[in-house]
């Protein structure tokens, strides 16, 4: 048994090192080396859309998927538990971890103001209106009641959000055998 944690745990440590040296190799073809592109962290452009599909590949392997219609079914459903993912990680972690929002302009934070991202929003996401509405009422110092008001809708909202992404890992898990519920559930899908 420990042994064959061990093996699994050695083989998904294996084909991380792997992804990791393919991707900086062609980070390195595509952009000029480690300091190319764009002036992102980790240097180089990223492209969503080639991205979310390395994501997919690697599920595809990591969950043992060998057959293209079994693959053609799980694929929309694994797309669906990541966007909710997304989406529920958009309104989340606005705490002191998340990123500054105050601290860089005036008292409020005025210079975050000007298009920089709120806390707990990562770059390509797009916050909660509820959030935004939070964040304001906690900047301009809202009497408790509106506060209240504002952060009961925030609680609402995430929580269908929420939901949403509970009820797209439950229609993934239909599909899943019993190993692949496993793996997935060590992965983060579930």
């Amino acid at each position: 048994m420990l042994m064959m944690k061990m093996q699994r745990w050695l083989l998904a440590a294996g084909i991380a090192v792997a992804v990791c040296m393919s991707e900086s190799k062609g980070l390195a073809q595509n952009n000029g080396g480690a300091g190319g592109g764009g002036g992102r962290r980790g240097g180089g452009n990223v492209d969503p859309a080639q991205m979310r599909q390395r994501m997919l590949d690697r599920y595809k392997a990591t969950l043992e998927v060998t057959k293209d219609d079994e693959w053609q079914a799980l694929q929309p459903r694994i797309e669906k538990v990541m966007e909710a993912r997304r989406a529920v990680g958009g309104g989340a972690g606005r705490g002191m971890a998340g990123g500054g929002r105050r601290g860089t302009g005036g008292q409020n934070g005025d210079a975050n103001a000007q298009g920089a991202q709120p806390r707990g929003v990562r770059a390509g996401q797009t916050p909660l209106p509820e959030a935004e509405a939070l964040q304001k009422a906690i900047d301009d110092k809202l009497p408790s009641a509106e506060l209240k008001a504002a952060l009961a809708k925030y609680s609402e909202a995430r929580k269908a959000k929420q939901d949403q992404l509970k009820a797209a890992q439950e229609d993934l898990r239909k599909l899943l055998t019993p190993r692949q519920e496993a793996i997935a559930s060590l992965n983060g899908l579930l």
